[in-house]
Formats: C-alpha cells, sequence, structure tokens
C-alpha cells in the first residue's frame, strides 16, 4: 500500500465541508505535525483498524485511483492514536521535541486538554510532590477530536494506559467523553510491531497484527494492585524476610513465568486462583507459606495437550484429579514449588471448581459466590459468572477476576484480609460444598498421583 495516492475530496457536493471533509484534514494536519517532529505515534483507532483488518476493502483501495478517504473517514467524531510514552520521561532532549509539538499544534488551530494523573504505583508511597504523568490528549478542530493515549512500559513487559479522569476544572464539553476508544478504564497491551503505510494519501504508522491489536482492545481492561492497602497490610502483619520465605518468592516467581509461558504458548487464557490471587489483591504479592503457586483455566479452554506441555517445560505431573467433564484438577511440581491448576466450570449463573480427597475419593465443589449467600438469596441476587482483567505480579503480566473482592470472599470469607496459616482446603473455605465420591470402578482414572 506505501506510495503516493491524491488526496481525498476536501469539499462536499454542496460546496460545505462534510463530517467526513473535517476528520481527514483534522487528520491530515495532525499526522503532519507528527512527522515533522518524529513523534512515535500509530494509529490505535478502532473503526479504522477494523476497516483495514478486511483483506477485500485493503485490496480495493490499493486498486481505487479516484481521490476517496475510506480507513480514515469513518464518520466518528473522534480518531485515536497511541503514543509510546517510556522515552518522553527519561530523555530531556525529546522532552523539548514534544514541548514543541505542542506549541505547533496549537499554532495550528488545535484546542489541546491534556489529561494527567499520578503514577498508581506511587500510591503506595508518602508522595506529597503532587507530581503527575500526561495520560491523554485531545486535540481539536472544528469540533472533531483527536484522542492520543499514552502507552507506558511496565517492568512485566507490557504497556500501560491509565484512566481518563477530568479534573474539576476541566471543561465538560471538550470532548464527546462517553464516545472515546480509551479510557474508560485503565489497559494493557504488549507491545506491537508496527509499520508504515499509506492510508487515503497519508503516511501513518499501524500494527502489523491488526486482528491481535483489536482483539486485545476488547478484553485490555488493567486492575491496578491495590498498593496503598498492601501497605496498611504489612504495618498489621510485618512481611516475613527469612531466608525460606524469600527463596519460596523468587522460586514461585520462576515458576509463574514458566507457567504462563507454557499456557501462553498453547493459546490457553489463565489467571491467578486461590491463594495466589489472595495474596495479590491483598497484599500485592506471594504468600510466603502458601508453598504453592495456583491458576484458573475454564474448562472450555482445556486442551488434551497441556499435560505434556509442562512435562516438556520440565514440570512433571504430581497428580491428577477429576476429568474433563467433572472436577478436573492437575498438579505439577517444579522449582521445589507445587503449581495448581483448577478448571473452571459453568452452572447456569454459577461457576465453580472442583476438589478431590485422594485417600478417600470424596469430592468437593467450589462455587463462585459465597456459601451463605447461595443458601439464604435468591439466585437473583448472587454474585454471577467472573469476568477477567489484566494485572501484574511479580513483573508479569497476568488475568485475575475483575469482580475480584468477591472472588476472594467466596473464597475466604469476609475475613479474607487476616492472615490465616492453618489452612484446610476441604472446610475452611466458606464456598465449599461436599459432592458426593468418586465412585470406586472410577478411582483409577479420576484419581492419579505420581
Amino acid at each position: 500500500m506505501k506510495g503516493t495516492q491524491p488526496g481525498p475530496h476536501i469539499l462536499g457536493r454542496t460546496g460545505h465541508l462534510t463530517a467526513h471533509d473535517v476528520q481527514w484534514h483534522t487528520v491530515k494536519k495532525f499526522l503532519s505535525l507528527v512527522q515533522r517532529y518524529n513523534l512515535p505515534v500509530f494509529l490505535a483507532d478502532p473503526a479504522s483498524l477494523a476497516l483495514l483488518s478486511q483483506d477485500s476493502l485493503l485490496q480495493k483501495d490499493s486498486l481505487v485511483q479516484e481521490p476517496h478517504c475510506t480507513f480514515l473517514c469513518t464518520g466518528q467524531p473522534i480518531t485515536s492514536f497511541a503514543l509510546l510514552a517510556n522515552l518522553w520521561k527519561y530523555d530531556v532532549s525529546i522532552l523539548s521535541i514534544f514541548v514543541g509539538f505542542v506549541t505547533a499544534v496549537q499554532e495550528k488551530g488545535f484546542e489541546l486538554l491534556v489529561v494527567r494523573g499520578k503514577d498508581p504505583r506511587l500510591a503506595s508511597m508518602d508522595d506529597l510532590s503532587g507530581e503527575e504523568i500526561p495520560l491523554h490528549f485531545l486535540f481539536r478542530m472544528q469540533f472533531h477530536v483527536i484522542q492520543v493515549v499514552l502507552l507506558y512500559e511496565r517492568s512485566g513487559n507490557y504497556l500501560w494506559h491509565g484512566a481518563l479522569r477530568l479534573k474539576p476544572n476541566a471543561d465538560p464539553n471538550f470532548a464527546p467523553y462517553r464516545k472515546l476508544d480509551y479510557g474508560h478504564h485503565a489497559g494493557a497491551y504488549d507491545r506491537p510491531e508496527l509499520v508504515l503505510t499509506t492510508l487515503d494519501g497519508l503516511d501513518i504508522r499501524i500494527p502489523r497484527n491488526l486482528s491481535q491489536f483489536l482483539a486485545e482492545r476488547s478484553r485490555s481492561r488493567f486492575l491496578e494492585c491495590r498498593y496503598r492497602e498492601a501497605r496498611n497490610f504489612y504495618q498489621l502483619y510485618p512481611d516475613d524476610s527469612s531466608p525460606e520465605a524469600t527463596d519460596f518468592r523468587l522460586k514461585a516467581k520462576a515458576l509463574l513465568h514458566l507457567a504462563a509461558r507454557t499456557l501462553n504458548r498453547l493459546g490457553v487464557p489463565f489467571w491467578l486462583s486461590s491463594g495466589t490471587c489472595l495474596g495479590w489483591f491483598r497484599q500485592c504479592g506471594i504468600i510466603p507459606y502458601s508453598r504453592d503457586v495456583d491458576l484458573g483455566v475454564f474448562i472450555s479452554d482445556f486442551r488434551p495437550d497441556v499435560i505434556s506441555a509442562f512435562q516438556n517445560a520440565g514440570l512433571p505431573l504430581k497428580h491428577k484429579f477429576g476429568k474433563v467433564e467433572d472436577s478436573l484438577e492437575l498438579s505439577f511440581q517444579g522449582h521445589d514449588v507445587k503449581l495448581d491448576i483448577f478448571f473452571f466450570y459453568e452452572d447456569g449463573e454459577i461457576m465453580w471448581n472442583g476438589g478431590t480427597q485422594a485417600k478417600s475419593g470424596r469430592k468437593f465443589k467450589y462455587l463462585s459466590i459465597h456459601l451463605f449467600t447461595y443458601l439464604f438469596f435468591s439466585i437473583a441476587y448472587v454474585f454471577p459468572c467472573f469476568t477477567l482483567c489484566w494485572t501484574e505480579l511479580l513483573e508479569l503480566k497476568v488475568r485475575v477476576p475483575c469482580q475480584t473482592r468477591d472472588y476472594v470472599e467466596a473464597n475466604y470469607g469476609p475475613s479474607w484480609d487476616v492472615p490465616v496459616r492453618n489452612w484446610d482446603w476441604k472446610t475452611s473455605p466458606g464456598n465449599v460444598l461436599d459432592n458426593g465420591r468418586w465412585p470406586p470402578h472410577e478411582w483409577d482414572q479420576v484419581i492419579q498421583v505420581y
């Protein structure tokens, strides 16, 4: 597609600017300044990228010779771009270039609204400086808005953007905020590979893998660790800094990273479950006395080669309980730490996972709601099946249930914020139900210990 193309029509048939004309003209001015200042900006507009991802339209565009505007003239009041922002924080020369860019944009007739916020990772510190980082830029011209969302690199080797929260003195009518593509919540993305192409006569960077980027956007919601609450927790319950606890944290981190690589290669989504999820939510870390790593996987995402994949990664199978149709649970051993993978099933509006006692064949069911809620309230009021959000733990981008507090309370009750060292998986959880026994003739299949 790279090449010279004639520009789109600027005037409609009536001689007046149409919405498409205004959009293209505004984007053209913006991109000309981006190129002049060589800014790391790329097109992140979902409507434009969705059109671009359709091969038939892409091929058609390369053949059309008449002036036209196909991909950038979506008719939406906002066009979205993303800026790789990390360099701006550390390089004074680049920061000065950015200041020059902002000045030039305003000289071209754009109005500018900068939305700033504190880096949430500083929330646990007594930071009285009030220093904030830019999160979103909104450029407005002729009632069309260009949103630039700033993507910051995090230690887990992913890109993060913050939510767009207006300050009390901000103009509430500057943009149609409800129609913004980014900023309704914080988001997390893998770093996209960018390519330079020509769209509607304009040179522009886009993600090479359009479908992957659009899919990431649809499930990009990010939950920040509760840093301030974690600090308060450690004031009440000082962290265990013994050599044994330190050694366990290092091994648990290595195991979590290895498990993530293995499941990601298989394309199997997973999330932090049970005690590992509790540790993230309560104290932004691993519970040192838990002695294992817990992950959750929807049974619909199960793959028959998951066991062999872990074994090939150097994690031998420790036990296999249940079966794909009922209460499947896998446990692997690695780095002297146990990795438990619990598979979750949907039963109407209830989500559950199973447990098995090896010596007796007893079965247990753990509901995604607290048992008290399940028994004493109408089904209309119970906790529904949860969705997944991104977060970071041990320098790794991982998923957790978006409804984390409900998820944690279902497993650990209302006193989840108080450490309990003596935890019995069969009786302690508030959401556990007896689920009968496995028939003896199935034990060889459903109770496998290695």
